[in-house]
């Protein structure tokens, strides 16, 4: 079978621009950044541009709102959603420094009304701090009532975590990354909990940060760090049962994801129209029939998974 872009894929902004804080680093040319966002515009089938307020510490806010400004507005069915960040320079991570931060990413993509906003990496200080009567997670819930945001979100790694967050009843959307993938369920839970609440559910890093887009791996990091023994030991099976079934590893990486019914969208970093074209072209490769299933049966040694099977503890 062969599979499209629409509605499973949101584009990830997240490396548009070096995080280099003193003088950012344009890594992609922003005629680039520019002609990707008018390609979504267009119709190419991403239903979904994802960003965050410290993604280029702003830069990456800004060039999407000069493309919105300059394609016309925001065509409907495509939703721009963004993250509510602490303070990367002082860590500050409070009630007041999410509406600035809501604040801040209105500004600079020109909209009234953001679509969709996410608690951005809460796991940075602890529940109690989080979940105080003037925090951050108070901030949001207020922002959605006042109309300046419409729906809310929580994005984040630790699963346990993640779930908790869930459990409030407060979040409308969730975004995991580098925890569902084909060498790491962690978040296996947690996409139950979220489909069984109807949660409007994203999976990000479906390539575990790039380690799973080739076979032998162009890099030796797993998500942020240097990959555990057991992780490669997994993905050179799941490597073999690709190359033996023809298929590309990085497709079947992908439709791991894409083909799961708990999760409505995949988010796949993309600089430019041929990070969407390449995106395109593993989603159209047919697999053949059991090949996803004896991926989802690979053994796998939990230990390794991030932070372990429970991916830390839900509370600190």
């Amino acid at each position: 079978m062969t599979t499209t872009t629409a509605p499973a894929l949101a584009a990830g902004t997240g490396s548009w621009v070096a995080w280099n804080e003193a003088s950012p680093t344009v890594d992609t040319p922003e005629a680039e950044t520019a002609g990707l966002v008018a390609r979504i515009f267009g119709g190419s089938g991403v239903r979904a541009i994802d960003t965050s307020n410290n993604y280029g510490h702003g830069e990456t806010e800004r060039r999407i709102g000069r493309a919105i400004q300059a394609l016309g507005g925001v065509p409907d069915g495509i939703v721009i959603q963004t993250k509510a960040d602490r303070d990367m320079r002082s860590g500050e991570f409070t009630g007041a420094r999410v509406r600035r931060s809501i604040d801040e990413s209105r500004e600079r993509l020109g909209l009234d009304v953001l679509p969709l906003v996410y608690l951005h990496d809460p796991e940075n200080i602890s529940w109690a701090e989080v979940t105080a009567v003037d925090g951050p997670m108070a901030a949001l819930v207020e922002a959605r009532a006042a109309g300046t945001v419409l729906r809310i979100g929580v994005a984040g790694g630790p699963a346990a975590l993640m779930r908790r967050f869930l459990e409030t009843g407060h979040f409308d959307a969730l975004i995991t990354h580098n925890r569902f993938t084909l060498v790491d369920r962690s978040a296996d839970a947690l996409l139950d909990l979220a489909h069984s609440l109807g949660v409007d559910t994203a999976n990000a890093s479906p390539y575990g940060g790039g380690f799973l887009t080739a076979w032998p791996p162009p890099t030796d990091r797993y998500a942020y760090d240097i990959a555990d023994p057991r992780i490669v030991e997994a993905a050179a099976v799941a490597a073999l049962l690709c190359a033996e079934a023809g298929v590309p590893l990085a497709a079947a990486a992908l439709r791991f994801s894409t083909d799961d019914p708990r999760i409505d969208r995949t988010i796949i970093g993309m600089r430019t129209t041929a990070d969407l074209d390449a995106t395109d072209a593993l989603l159209a490769v047919k697999l053949p029939g059991g090949l996803l299933d004896a991926l989802r049966e690979l053994p796998l040694d939990r230990a390794a998974w991030s932070g372990g099977w429970q991916d830390g503890p839900a509370e600190r």
